[in-house]
Formats: structure tokens, sequence, C-alpha cells
């Protein structure tokens, strides 16, 4: 007599006692899951951890600033500035002096120059609260009473922009490569106002306009 029983009455093979009590179900996972995230929650709602909006805002570290004093345009500024705040920056934000351009914010093509100290720099890259006392000249404070500046009308006569995005920096640049007394060629000039980047290609108009003004001096 066959003892094959039919194969819907054979068990299922036995994985084994062990692991089928260490190995957790999914409804085992996901009621630890969520029991262990809210003791975390609570506990943290508890221990402070988790802040209000307005207590974040409170905890939220001040930047460090100070308290700077220099002469814009003939004019005595005292402003107290974040430590980390570029002279174009406050030219532009705090003074309203949007004559100085932010082209590259790098140092690279010189839209922003002005002179500091009678010297030419890039202010993106100066700190203002490095400047106390200093004597800062943009664009906006060449003119004398209603009347251009020598380089600003030799631009004109010249036809020395195009876009005139770089012009400020161009003619604070020339100024200052003026007064250094780097004027004695083209290729003198060129090389000494090498830092600003004309986009339009006016560099022999602009190279006219400062020999143009330097012969007048």
């Amino acid at each position: 007599m066959s003892t094959d029983l039919p194969e819907s009455a054979v068990p299922p093979p036995s994985t084994g006692a062990d692991e089928s009590s260490s190995a957790p179900t999914r409804r085992t996972f996901i009621a630890t899951s969520t029991a262990v995230g809210g003791a975390v929650i609570a506990g943290g709602l508890v221990g402070g951890t988790f802040l209000s909006g307005s207590d974040e805002a409170s905890a939220a570290q001040t930047p460090p600033s100070s308290r700077v004093t220099l002469t814009v345009n003939g004019t005595r500024r005292t402003v107290t500035v974040d430590n980390r705040t570029s002279l174009l920056d406050l030219l532009r934000e705090d003074f309203g002096l949007t004559g100085s351009k932010k082209g590259c914010n790098a140092g690279a093509c010189g839209a922003c120059t002005v002179l500091v100290d009678g010297r030419r720099v890039n202010s993106c890259l100066t700190l203002a609260v490095r400047l106390e006392g200093a004597d800062v000249t943009t664009i906006e404070g060449l003119d004398k009473g209603g009347r251009l500046h020598p380089l600003q009308q030799a631009f004109i006569d010249e036809d020395a922009f195009q876009c005139g995005y770089c012009t400020p920096g161009q003619i604070m640049s020339g100024v200052g490569c003026i007064q250094e007394g780097h004027t004695g060629s083209p290729d003198e000039i060129r090389e000494w106002m090498s830092g600003n980047i004309c986009r339009c290609g006016c560099y022999t108009k602009i190279v006219r306009a400062v020999e143009q003004t330097a012969g007048r001096k």
C-alpha cells in the first residue's frame, strides 16, 4: 500500500525554529520604528533641542560687526558694518553710490575700481572695516562743481565706451594710472590698465582717452 500523501497534504518545509523566532515581520518592524521615532521626537521636545521660530531666531549668532569712519567723495561717513562687507557693497548698498559696478566680484574685471587714498583698488576685494580714516573716491566724486573730470570728457571725445558697464572702473583706473605716472606710451598704459576688462573691445579708444588727458596735465 502506498504511503505517499497528496501534494496538498504535505506541510511546507520548516525554516528552523531559530530563524522564525528571530526574523522580525514587516508589521513588527514598522511598529518598532514608529515607537523609536516617537521617543526620539518626544525626547527632543522635552530636552529643548527643537526650538520654535522665535527661539531659533534669538539663538542665532549675530555676525560680528565694527564701526568705521571714512571719507567718501569728500563727505565724512561713520557706519557700523558686518565685518565681511566689501567696500563695493558698502558703497552701493549703504551709500547709494551705484556708479562702481559689480562685475565678476572676484577682482578679475576691474569694473569696481575706486581710489583709496589716491591708489587704485578693486573695491569688491577690499573689506570696509580695514578702511578706518581712509579717503575714498568713486566715479561720482570726480566731477568738480558740475564739471566733468578731464578723463570723463576724454572718454566722450574719443567715444571710448559702448555698453558703458566697465566705464566707471576704466575711468577710475585711468585716473590712477595718470596720477602714478604710467602714461609714457600706449604700451605702458595698456600694461598698467590691463586689470580692467572691456567686454565691448574699446581698448584702443580707452588708451587714446588716457593719452589725451595725460597730455593735458
